[in-house]
């Protein structure tokens, strides 16, 4: 299997990031036998695509301490495809050795929340993606170098960003060893028409390789831009359960697309997921006790899947 062969050309690919975007800005998180059991749970309900956290100092963010943990959970899952993020180059030593599928690097499309984010300019988190991709290749490894390009569709430090600017930045991070690219609504300001013309341009750049969008739900339309992303050529989509999320270092930003809701959306677009939607839609119980102060987001988890009809024909 090929390194972007994790995300099979044929079917359309969740990826949960609830373990890891989804616990950045939260004031309380669940203990690690409580994200054990998320994480099991959600795999027992057919997730196979898991962001398990941050290689980041823990007194700093005490919510991704225990990320060894998790990996090592994760690892003894049948088919089980885990990620973890890397902000700099002991992050991704660290994430080369860890035992994860994948590494993800983030370049931000502007300078502004390049620097309030990782304190580097855009050019030197490229820079670090042609590293990660030396030093992978000299550990004689085959981790996948994921490169996630926030605020793609507008900043809430710098404001516009073109759609060129993140093109260009894709095709650089391509050239320096990526293996695949994500675009990121890190602040909620994009429509579907913003985020169906991106795609297309990330459709033609990537060619057969698959690229991921990673939405917030910031103004009420991450279903709408998921469904836009689909129709334009998006084979990977990432979600958080519970709907949580948001960058500490993006002002406005808050959580991700619910990931049940996610998941719902692409069945009745035809997308088989293999997701127990209603089992899913039931782990919220782990975030609801061990997270209180926390609001979570999503619909399908009031009613659950439509019953007595053929929701999925």
């Amino acid at each position: 299997m090929t390194r972007t062969g994790l995300y099979p050309a044929d079917r359309v690919t969740l990826r949960e990031v609830g373990l890891r975007d989804g616990l950045q800005l939260v004031k309380s998180f669940p203990g690690t036998a409580a994200k054990i059991d998320w994480l099991s749970r959600e795999h027992a309900a057919g997730v196979r695509y898991f962001e398990l956290g941050s290689f980041l100092p823990a007194a700093r963010f005490p919510q991704f301490a225990d990320l060894p943990d998790l990996i090592t959970a994760a690892c003894a899952l049948p088919g089980a495809v885990t990620a973890a993020l890397t902000l700099n180059e002991r992050g991704v030593e660290a994430g080369l050795v860890s035992g994860v599928n994948e590494v993800v690097c983030v370049v931000s499309a502007t300078e502004e929340h390049s620097q309030a984010n990782i304190r580097k300019s855009c050019a030197e988190s490229v820079a670090l993606v042609t590293r990660a991709a030396a030093l992978r290749a000299a550990s004689g490894g085959d981790v996948l170098i994921n490169v996630g390009i926030a605020m793609s569709f507008g900043c809430s430090i710098a404001g516009q960003v073109a759609p060129a600017q993140v093109l260009r930045l894709a095709e650089a991070c391509l050239a320096a060893g990526a293996d695949i690219i994500g675009i990121a609504d890190t602040v909620g300001y994009a429509g579907p028409r913003e985020v169906a013309a991106l795609c297309d341009g990330m459709a033609r750049l990537c060619g057969p390789r698959p690229f991921i969008v990673h939405l917030h739900d910031t103004r009420g339309l991450g279903l709408a831009n998921a469904a836009a992303a689909l129709d334009h050529g998006a084979q990977v989509l990432d979600g958080a359960l519970g709907g949580l999320g948001g960058c500490p270092f993006a002002p406005g930003a808050t959580g991700n697309v619910a990931f049940e809701d996610l998941a719902y959306l692409c069945e009745r677009m035809g997308f088989a997921t293999g997701i127990d939607i209603a089992a899913l839609a039931a782990i919220r119980d782990i975030l609801m006790r061990e997270m209180p102060e926390e609001q979570l987001y999503g619909a399908v988890s009031r009613t659950g899947p439509p019953r007595n009809i053929d929701w999925r024909a």
